[in-house]
């Protein structure tokens, strides 16, 4: 692929679409009865899957895009959860109690932040107030700095088969530029331990795109990552946006690489693990040809969400916790941001939500447009506006961001078909655009789209 196409989609500022409408669209004129009538509306009968969130860190990664707090002390914690365990009874009411749930995702933040009693006492209220599948998916993000092994065996005992390691990288010299210390014998003790407790899938998180990051150091962290074999990888690009993440103010911007470094590190990671037989799936994830996710990507079933690319087969997730976004089929709802604000609206008995938006059927359709663009790389056209009373020619006409990428060749069209060429696959948020029918409305900033 040309410097130049990588310079101009690379260094474009677009969305992750791990939703569409992306979360700029949501606005304050959807609030806690829009997602009561939301929730009423479920009936009971397809499963759905449940993310909390958990927003404290004992120290600031300075990298860190997510809505998280600082705190040494547990009190702060313990408040939380108070309020946490109300909003968990709020919504089992609104919905009916009757939903059986399928999947459920601990993030924040570091959930493994909380003590081993008072994440099984949260199971336990999770387990009261929902319809918990005997073979539930339930996954946490983990911070091996910090991990026990009384919570580890407390994972376990409750039910915990998916652990996600935030690793980011090995090498010191970034570790230090991004405030995030952590060695090799912690990580391989932290995946040692939860295997031996029964861990059945274990991912790591990595990050490219950091302060002072090279292809070698990348390659490195890489080969280090495989010696303890873990059975998924989220490869990420660092998302340098300090106008609304102040502390990565403290990031010094010379030290990050360009577009074209950043395109060679992701591509470099890629290389490493294909060759280690791990099969890349999406944009940014890899896994081991045995993995459901592999398997998903591979039967044309994977899914895209706010946790990134799933085998989750729910149409419903449901969001707890401050900050926290929920996909029902009338839209999405997101909680309130400020820790405060969220504790004033639950113990009055109100839901939580901040803000939100009510889909039309124009934006389902173009919702999953994007969602296989993104998981597949292609999308028939005509076959998904089938039934729905849209005119597929309608997606096309017009679209001046689509016949660019046309003339680039960074997409072919075959008939109905659109296809992102093999060598353009990391500029797929760009194809995607092409179909966002609300991008730059909203003044938001996003990360760069390689």
């Amino acid at each position: 692929m040309p410097h130049a196409l990588v310079a101009k989609y690379g260094e474009a500022r677009l969305p992750r679409y791990t939703s569409y409408p992306t979360a700029p669209a949501f606005s304050a004129a959807v609030g806690p009865d829009d997602y009561a009538k939301g929730l009423a509306g479920l009936g009971g009968c397809d499963p759905v899957s449940l993310y909390l969130h958990i927003p404290f860190c004992r120290s600031m990664c300075w990298y860190c895009g997510c809505h998280t707090s600082i705190t040494r002390q547990d009190g702060p914690i313990i408040d939380y959860l108070k309020v946490l365990n109300r909003e968990i009874e709020l919504v089992s009411s609104a919905s009916g109690h009757a939903s059986p749930v399928k999947n459920v995702h601990f993030g924040g933040g570091t959930p493994t932040i909380l003590k081993p009693q008072e994440f099984a006492a949260l199971m336990t209220k999770l387990r009261s107030a929902f319809q918990l599948a005997d073979d539930a998916g339930i996954a946490i993000e983990i911070d091996p700095r910090t991990l026990s092994a009384a919570m580890i065996g407390t994972l376990a005992e409750n039910g915990v088969n998916r652990a996600s390691l935030g690793v980011q990288s090995f090498d010191i010299t970034v570790q230090h530029a991004i405030n995030r210390v952590q060695s090799i014998e912690q990580t391989e003790a932290a995946v040692t331990r939860l295997r031996e407790a029964g861990t059945k899938s274990i991912n790591f998180d990595l990050i490219y795109g950091l302060p002072h990051q090279t292809v070698q150091s990348c390659v490195d962290t890489v080969k280090a990552s495989l010696e303890m074999k873990p059975d998924r990888f989220s490869v990420f690009g660092y998302a340098h946006v300090p106008a609304f993440k102040k502390h990565q103010r403290l990031i010094e911007e010379d030290t990050l690489p360009g577009a074209s470094e950043r395109n060679e590190q992701a591509e470099a990671i890629a290389k490493e693990l294909a060759a280690a037989g791990y099969v890349r799936i999406g944009l940014d994830h890899f896994a081991l040809p045995e993995d459901t996710l592999a398997i998903a990507s591979m039967s044309g079933t994977l899914r895209r969400n706010f946790q990134g690319y799933t085998d989750d087969s729910c149409d419903t997730l449901i969001g707890l916790g401050a900050s926290a976004i929920g996909n029902l089929p009338a839209g999405y709802f997101q909680n309130e941001v400020p820790l405060g604000r969220y504790a004033e609206q639950v113990s009055s008995g109100n839901l939580p939500t901040a803000k939100g938006y009510l889909m039309t059927e124009e934006d389902k359709l173009r919702a999953k447009i994007i969602e296989r663009l993104m998981c597949d790389f292609e999308v028939d056209l005509e076959a998904l506006c089938r039934g729905t009373g849209l005119d597929h020619a309608e997606l096309t006409k017009d679209n001046d961001r689509l016949a660019e990428l046309v003339a680039d060749g960074v997409v072919r069209m075959t008939g109905d078909r659109v296809i992102v060429s093999q060598d353009a696959r990391f500029m797929v948020r760009a194809v995607a655009a092409a179909f966002d029918a609300y991008l730059g409305s909203f003044g938001r900033t996003h990360a760069k789209a390689a």
